[in-house]
């Protein structure tokens, strides 16, 4: 069965060393397999309000780029968060991205969390150093987030590289990066 990518690229630059080993990765797709790439940086999203608690709780469908956003995700069988470590975990655009799930979750007839259920999440960063346990909240915030949507997890695809370009020297990144999105991802779990 064909298989809809979308790659949300969370650097604030493009063509850094975490979107080159997403597209390392993504050029092993089996033909037949879709990919589609949106830079979330580039995106007009609104800014996030929690109003969750509040008498303003039901939001009105999303527009401009972030019904765009939506109706990508929705989209997806495979849904791949391409962010570069920034302070342990994840980029402000990845967050951010994150953080309209809650607001989709209490869209009236949305049902958000019921359509996400069983799609599958990935993950791809590039780090400095190779100490990839420093990754560890930035893979611990991508696992328990599909474990909530009751979503399928397939890992987080991890390199080294600070200056752009330098994620061409990590030879192991580029191996895995061959047979990454051919693993048999399973039911998320918490951490």
């Amino acid at each position: 069965m064909a298989r809809d990518f979308l790659f949300l690229l969370g650097s604030t630059r493009s063509g850094g060393n975490t979107e080159a080993l997403a597209r390392q990765a993504a050029a092993q797709l089996p033909a037949g397999d879709t990919a589609r790439w949106l830079s979330l940086a580039e995106l007009e999203l609104p800014g996030f309000r929690d109003l969750r608690h509040t008498e303003q709780r039901v939001q009105a469908a999303p527009t401009g780029d972030a019904a765009t956003l939506l109706e990508a995700t929705l989209a997806a069988t495979d849904l791949v968060i391409a962010s570069p470590l920034y302070w342990y975990s994840v980029s402000t655009p990845v967050k951010h991205y994150l953080d309209h799930w809650v607001n989709w979750l209490y869209n009236p007839g949305l049902d958000f969390k019921r359509r996400m259920a069983g799609r599958t999440l990935w993950g791809v960063t590039a780090l400095a150093g190779s100490d990839h346990s420093m990754a560890d909240p930035l893979v611990g915030t991508l696992r328990n987030s599909a474990a909530y949507m009751g979503m399928n997890w397939g890992g987080v695809l991890l390199g080294s590289g600070t200056r752009p370009g330098e994620i061409e020297g990590d030879t192991e990144a580029a191996a895995r990066a061959k047979t990454f999105f051919s693993s048999t991802p399973e039911p998320a779990s918490r951490a």
